[in-house]
């Protein structure tokens, strides 16, 4: 081979090499202390200003390019759908749900700041104002289609395809119709339902169903848990929880994409539910902090043995997202590399 190959060769793999460096050291590269913070805030108390600003950057990771290497991901939003699906059946009825969903909600939050320029936080979605109301679940500000995400689903509007193996945990109930109003009324996935890979509208299916246990008195039952792992199974469900609880039912009364356990990341409002589940995480933790930021149980796999638990030393991994992180790491908001506060 030439030399003037061989120049070019290794010049290619020492530019590879920076810009591996410079993704790692966006990541990890930390102070002891957060210098500033983000303040997470309820989406109807946002201005409608932060209200644009916010949808404009989620639409921005639809049009960039997908760096997850995952082959069905086309754009940066799907690169979070792609790891979230791939990941699902190790996330969740497991007892680093909440650790894993932390960090993955923050480098979704960094990501719209870091490659769409957006300068606040990732919104969060308090349903309980809404399920203690006596309206529809589909009159939440939410759902709004000028200053929300748009709203239900028209019936007659999609075609629920094949699942062949029966693994993608389909529900014909849930996927009513495509969105056909709102910021995202002609925003195509290309990854789901479920495990599929299928080019499709935003599908949702709302419905009131489960408005119960995401009321303000089913949550004070979830916070006055004592411990980790009864936090946590009262909030996300399973296990000795037989109901959906706050994190299901979340889910649920959406419906469509929203609604599956796997390609739930499809739907924008992912992250403002997962926000505030987290929120209330950190609210629990709060109320002793000492003892909280060490509590951490629960089975390692979902259908592993129960003395196979979680510890503060197992890693979170989010493959090409981000680097791995102990779930030690993400007990404290008020630490780097999270830096962020709930109003």
């Amino acid at each position: 081979m030439p030399n003037h190959h061989y120049r070019k060769l290794a010049l290619t793999l020492a530019l590879a090499l920076i810009q591996i460096s410079k993704q790692e050291l966006d990541w990890d590269a930390q102070e002891d202390e957060c210098s500033h913070f983000l303040v997470r805030q309820e989406w109807r108390s946002l201005s409608q200003a932060h209200k644009a600003e916010y949808i404009a950057a989620v639409k921005c990771t639809q049009s960039l390019p997908a760096r997850s290497g995952f082959e069905a991901a086309q754009t940066r939003f799907d690169d979070f759908q792609a790891v979230h699906i791939h990941v699902a059946g190790e996330i969740h009825i497991v007892g680093h749900f909440l650790p894993w969903h932390r960090r993955f909600i923050k480098i979704h939050e960094t990501t719209l700041r870091q490659e769409c320029g957006y300068r606040g936080a990732i919104p969060y979605w308090d349903w309980t104002l809404d399920a203690d109301s006596l309206d529809s679940f589909s009159k939440s500000p939410v759902f709004d289609p000028v200053h929300g995400f748009g709203g239900d689903g028209v019936p007659g509007t999609y075609i629920l395809p094949n699942d062949p193996d029966g693994t993608s945990e389909l529900f014909p109930e849930t996927f009513v119709g495509c969105v056909q109003d709102g910021p995202f009324a002609s925003h195509r996935l290309h990854i789901g339902p479920g495990k599929l890979r299928t080019d499709h509208c935003l599908v949702r299916g709302l419905n009131d169903t489960y408005k119960d246990f995401l009321t303000s008195e089913a949550v004070a039952r979830t916070m006055e848990q004592p411990t980790f792992e009864l936090f946590r199974v009262q909030l996300e469900g399973g296990g000795s929880n037989p109901y959906p609880a706050q994190h299901g039912s979340g889910h649920l009364i959406v419906g469509g994409d929203m609604g599956n356990l796997f390609s739930s990341p499809g739907d924008p409002l992912f992250y403002l539910h997962h926000a505030n589940l987290d929120r209330l995480w950190w609210q629990w933790q709060e109320e002793d902090l000492p003892t909280r930021f060490l509590d951490i149980s629960g089975r390692l796999h979902v259908n592993g043995p129960r003395l196979t638990q979680v510890t503060l030393n197992y890693w979170l991994t989010f493959h090409t997202l981000a680097p791995p992180m102990s779930v030690r790491d993400t007990m404290d908001i008020q630490k780097p590399p999270f830096c962020y506060a709930y109003a």
